[in-house]
């Protein structure tokens, strides 16, 4: 008597859809990182002085922003 092992179709989808959800998730931080740094190089350096920033901090406080943690 021969054994067969039952081969499931759904694992490969359950990766696929892993894979999905997580790059739609960089994709969503990346935006409010995007966001964020553009939103605060429009400001001028008195507005940027008012935050607490100056323009070489833009890209650190948008990082921040974005990915929740000191860079």
């Amino acid at each position: 008597m021969a054994n067969v092992a039952h081969i499931s179709v759904e694992a490969p989808q359950l990766g696929l859809r892993k894979l999905f959800v997580e790059l739609q998730k960089r994709f969503k931080t990346h935006h409010v990182y995007r966001a964020t740094r553009n939103a605060l190089r429009e400001l001028s350096d008195r507005e940027l002085a008012d935050l607490g920033l100056n323009r070489s901090m833009v890209k650190r406080a948008a990082l921040e922003a974005a990915y929740g943690r000191n860079i």
